[in-house]
C-alpha cells in the first residue's frame, strides 16, 4: 500500500527547503545564472497569488499561496497573515488525490520562506495579487 501524505511529508518538505536555500542564496547574491539541476528562484514555483476565504469548503481564512507543484502530488507554502500583511503562520502543505497533510514551520525554515515572503512584499506583488483577489 502507498504511503500517506503525513507519512511523506517529512521528506518533501526537506527536498524544497534545500531546493530554495541554494536558489535564494544565488538570488540574493545577484547571481543570474542557473543552479545545476534546478534553474532560477523566479523559474522554481508555478505561482504566487492570494487564496480569499471561503475559496474552498470549510476554509475560514485566506492565505497567500507560493505554489511549486500541481496535480498529484502537489505542494506549496501558505502565508497566513494580519491586516498589514504580517506573517502570523506560515504552513508547507503535501497533497496527493484525496489525501494530504501539512506542517507548520518554525526555525530556519520559518525564517527561510518569511524572507522570501518578504521579497514579495517588497516588490508589491503581495498587494498586487491579494487586490486581484479581491476583484474577482
Amino acid at each position: 500500500m502507498d504511503k500517506k501524505c503525513k507519512e511523506r511529508i517529512g521528506g518533501h518538505l526537506k527536498s524544497r527547503i534545500e531546493d530554495l536555500e541554494k536558489l535564494w542564496e544565488a538570488e540574493k547574491q545577484g547571481n543570474e545564472e542557473r543552479v545545476e539541476d534546478l534553474g532560477t528562484f523566479n523559474e522554481y514555483g508555478l505561482c504566487f497569488d492570494y487564496v480569499a476565504p471561503g475559496t474552498f469548503s470549510r476554509q475560514t481564512r485566506g492565505y497567500f499561496r507560493y505554489q511549486l507543484s500541481w496535480g498529484g502530488p502537489s505542494d506549496e507554502f501558505r502565508y497566513f497573515c494580519d491586516e498589514n500583511f504580517n506573517i502570523t503562520r506560515i504552513e508547507y502543505w503535501f497533497q496527493d488525490w484525496f489525501d494530504g497533510a501539512k506542517k507548520v514551520l518554525g526555525g530556519a525554515r520559518y525564517n527561510l520562506m518569511a524572507e522570501i515572503f518578504d521579497c514579495f512584499k517588497e516588490c508589491e506583488t503581495v498587494k498586487a495579487v491579494y487586490g486581484e483577489a479581491l476583484k474577482s
